[in-house]
C-alpha cells in the first residue's frame, strides 16, 4: 500500500476508521480489518473502543512497528494535566508503549493553543507519541498552530468527501507538506446511493464507495479512513487504491454540490474563519 510521509512518519493512505463502533464488539471488526490488510487504525477516546482496538492489535500478532495507530483526546481535556492524564488512559487501554499519531479531536473555545502544543510536544519528546495532529481546526487555528507556534503537526484530520470542498485547507497544507486525513470519506453512507457516483462505478466495475475513496486518495497528500463492519466492505474499501479514475470522472465529481457538511456537533468551530 502507498504511504504518505510527514514529519518522519510513514502513514498508509487508506486507514480503518472505528467511529460508532463502541465496546467489545469492535474487537472482531478490527481483527478482520487487520487480517484483510489494513495497517492504519484510527480510534479516539470518545469512541469508547480503545481497549477493544488494543486487544485486536495484540491478537493480530503484528509487531508494533508494522501498524500505524492513531488516537485522539476529547475537547474537554485540553488543559495540560487533563491532556496528559487522557493520553495515559488511552495508552493503557490500547496496551501499547507508544501511539503513532495523537490528535486533538475537536478544538475548544477555551483552549490555550501554545500550552496545548507544548504539552503534546513533551509527549513526543518522551517517545510516547511519534507525531502530533489536530482534527476539525478551521484555517485561523491551523495557521496559528503551524505558522505562529511552529508546532510539528504531522497530519490534519477533517471531514472530506465528494460532497464537501476542502480546497482551501488542502492548498495550505500542501505548502507545508502536511497530509489531510479525510474522515467520513463515504459521507456517512450517502455516496452509495448517489446516481453520479454509481454511474462512474458501473463504468469501472466497482462500487460507488470505491469511487469516492479512489477520488480522495489519488489527490496529493490525502489519506482516507473509511469504516466498514462487514469484511466484504473492508476488502472493497482497501481495494479502492486499484481504481483508476479518468478526467471525465473527475469532471463529473467536480460538478457536485460541495457545500454539504454532515458532521455538525454543537461545539463545531466557525468553518469560515
Amino acid at each position: 500500500m502507498k504511504n504518505v510521509l510527514s514529519q518522519g512518519l510513514s502513514i498508509p493512505h487508506i486507514g480503518f476508521g472505528t467511529f460508532r463502533m463502541p465496546g467489545d464488539s469492535s474487537q472482531a471488526v478490527v481483527e478482520s480489518a487487520i487480517e484483510v490488510g489494513y495497517r492504519h487504525i484510527d480510534t479516539a477516546s470518545m469512541y469508547e473502543n480503545e481497549a477493544a482496538v488494543g486487544r485486536a492489535i495484540k491478537v493480530s500478532g503484528l509487531k508494533r512497528d508494522e501498524l500505524f495507530l492513531t488516537t485522539k483526546v476529547w475537547h474537554d481535556q485540553l488543559e495540560s494535566s487533563d491532556l496528559l492524564n487522557a493520553f495515559e488512559l488511552s495508552r493503557e487501554k490500547l496496551g501499547v508503549d507508544y501511539v503513532d499519531l495523537y490528535m486533538v479531536h475537536w478544538p475548544s473555545p477555551s483552549m490555550d493553543l501554545a500550552r496545548m502544543m507544548d504539552t503534546l510536544m513533551s509527549l513526543q519528546e518522551s517517545g510516547k507519541i511519534r507525531g502530533i495532529g489536530v482534527c476539525n481546526f478551521n484555517m485561523t487555528m491551523l495557521c496559528h498552530v503551524i505558522d505562529k507556534l511552529k508546532a510539528p503537526v504531522a497530519a490534519v484530520q477533517a471531514e472530506y468527501h465528494p460532497f464537501l470542498n476542502q480546497d482551501r485547507q488542502l492548498a495550505y497544507l500542501r505548502t507545508k507538506n502536511i497530509p489531510l486525513v479525510a474522515y467520513a470519506p463515504l459521507a456517512q453512507g450517502r455516496v452509495a446511493s448517489d446516481p453520479k457516483l454509481k454511474a462512474i462505478a458501473l463504468k469501472h466495475r466497482c462500487t460507488a464507495a470505491q469511487v469516492a475513496i479512489a477520488w480522495l486518495i489519488e489527490q496529493e497528500g490525502v489519506i482516507a479512513i473509511p469504516k466498514a463492519q462487514r469484511v466484504e466492505n473492508q476488502r472493497a474499501n482497501i481495494g479502492s487504491e486499484n481504481i483508476l479514475l479518468d478526467d471525465e470522472d473527475r469532471k463529473l465529481i467536480a460538478s457536485f454540490d460541495k457545500t454539504q457538511r454532515f458532521v455538525r456537533p454543537p461545539f463545531e468551530p466557525d468553518w469560515d474563519a
